[in-house]
């Protein structure tokens, strides 16, 4: 049998080589939802870039589809929820520009430091200023590294080779892990601002890392710090940067990256007089990685048409069937429950163990541990999947400890995950307490059945009169509607411990929660968001 596949968005002939003998391949330029929608539904496989928007109409229209591939690292373009409603599976090439993305980091960090485009730019004009483009070595100097991922493993290890000092902050990364490259382990961000000589970013847009360089945290760090970011659009606050390079602050950077793209005329970069280096989200942008996230993506689709499993799915569909069927109404709790636990833990994650308990005890639990695994590692690393989730947690020397009890007291099955980080443990449960009501029953001691939504308050505080009203009244005050309430009491407290878990029908934003924060006898409450964060934009 022979299958048909299209490719879109100018792909490298390479792909069409590598299916050729097992499919007809038609090549065509990038095409509006209508027209793809119109021809969707001969073909049996999908390879796009970014710009072909894989929508909710196309993967309906797409009758046949079994598989779509993305030659790329993000997936923004393509509706994953609806290719698995659908049983399409999505790939994508998480390492295809490893190389690429973390050459040009270097590129930039020594352009800045030289002067180069300025110099090249006054050269040209037959000028002679040597004096005017007086550099800086990198050499001994401090390079903090957010984000040890491949891309920042590979920085990490040409930065060394150029003698600087590397410090790297990463909760998901081990100590044993970063000294192996012979870097620095920094604990929190705090640490890590006031070290850095240089500061280059290679961490996914979430909503932990929004905006996370801002005017404060600017402010914090050295003077005459210099900053490279070929990672994420919108995790730099590009006025605050702007104003911070123009007072001297920092000294120099260089940016590949930005909130909205392609880059308008309104953004304050684009009118910042000091050392400044920008570039067209060129992170990507060889003839070499074009060609690797080709190969990739296509030997995917090939061994998928054939029969195989593909190695960077990102949908639960490339779970064999037979083990995921008896679990599935567990997944998207188990992955709700992996996120939850994420955003409410404090320090490095050490061990993570998984604890499956009465009837869901007797099945194969290991599409659940994947799932909870791909919780917990994408709210703080990019590109996590069903596939490769196991293996971030290994390299990242993350501990991983699966248990069962057949002995459940309150429900049919139930599952725990308990994290043990360098300070402190979180433990996390959750059940379905009828068909197709998934609910989160336990959060560390407390006892809870919280709906697990995009939105969740977590409130510990004393247990006195008034405490609820005076939340209530701060979100409702700020137009948050509450949609569930749950308040709950510590067994056998002294303390008069106690919790609220809220629903909210919207964010909770970082100002209100630190409202909430001031009120007496509430400690360390925790905005929890169960929907991914989109990025403002793809690598190619």
């Amino acid at each position: 049998m022979q299958y048909k596949v299209l490719i879109t968005d100018k792909i490298d002939q390479v792909a069409g080589n590598i299916l050729k003998n097992i499919a007809q391949i038609d090549y065509l330029e990038t095409l509006p939802e209508d027209k793809l929608a119109e021809i969707i539904g001969k073909y049996d496989a999908l390879m796009v870039r970014s710009q072909t928007k894989v929508t909710p109409k196309i993967l309906e229209a797409g009758n046949k589809l079994k598989i779509v591939g993305r030659a790329g690292v993000g997936v923004d373009n393509i509706n994953i929820d609806e290719a698995t409603k659908k049983g399409v599976i999505v790939v994508n090439s998480p390492d295809g520009n490893t190389t690429a993305a973390a050459e040009h980091t270097v590129a930039m960090l020594l352009s800045m430091t030289r002067h180069i485009p300025q110099a090249d730019e006054s050269t040209k004009q037959g000028k002679w200023e040597r004096s005017k483009f007086t550099g800086t070595e990198v050499f001994n100097k401090k390079l903090g590294i957010i984000g040890l991922g491949k891309i920042g493993s590979r920085v990490a290890k040409t930065a060394i080779s150029l003698g600087m000092k590397v410090f790297v902050c990463d909760p998901y990364a081990s100590q044993e892990k970063i000294e192996t490259l012979g870097a620095t382990c920094i604990k929190s961000l705090d640490e890590l601002w006031p070290v850095c000589d240089f500061l280059t970013i290679h961490a996914p847009k979430t909503r932990e890392t929004a905006y996370l360089i801002n005017k404060n945290t600017l402010n914090r760090m050295k003077h005459g710090v210099r900053i490279v970011n070929c990672a994420r659009g919108g995790i730099i606050d590009e006025l605050a940067l702007t104003e911070a390079i123009e007072s001297g602050h920092v000294a120099a950077a260089a940016i590949d990256v930005f909130d909205g793209e392609p880059i308008s005329h309104e953004n304050p970069l684009l009118g910042c007089k000091g050392n400044l280096i920008l570039t067209p989200h060129l992170g990507a942008s060889t003839k070499e990685a074009q060609i690797n996230v080709a190969v990739d993506v296509a030997e995917q689709i090939r061994d998928v048409l054939s029969g195989k499993s593909a190695r960077s799915a990102v949908n639960i569909p490339a779970l064999k069937a037979d083990l995921l069927e008896p679990v599935k109404p567990y997944m998207n709790l188990s992955e709700n429950i992996g996120a939850l636990i994420s955003q409410i833990i404090d320090g490095a994650v050490k061990s993570i163990k998984i604890t499956a308990k009465g009837k869901l005890a007797e099945q194969d639990t290991s599409p659940l541990k994947i799932a909870v695994l791909k919780g917990i590692l994408s709210s703080a690393i990019e590109g996590v999947n069903y596939v490769n989730a196991p293996i971030i947690a290994k390299s990242r020397g993350i501990e991983v400890i699966d248990s069962r009890c057949e002995q459940c007291e309150n429900y049919v099955g139930l599952i725990t995950v308990e994290v043990i980080t360098d300070k402190g443990t979180r433990k996390v449960s959750g059940a379905l307490i009828a068909e197709g009501l998934p609910r989160i029953v336990k959060i560390n001691e407390y006892n809870t059945s919280i709906a697990p939504v995009d939105h969740i308050l977590i409130v510990p505080h004393e247990d006195k009169p008034g405490m609820v009203a005076k939340v209530a009244t701060i979100l409702g005050t700020n137009s948050v509607n509450i949609s569930m309430m749950q308040v709950s009491r510590k067994p056998n407290s002294k303390n008069n411990e106690s919790i609220m878990v809220i629903n909210t029908d919207e964010a909770v934003a970082d100002n209100l929660l630190e409202e909430i924060k001031t009120v007496d006898g509430i400690t360390n409450a925790r905005y929890v968001s169960l929907k991914p964060e989109k990025s403002s934009n793809n690598t190619d």
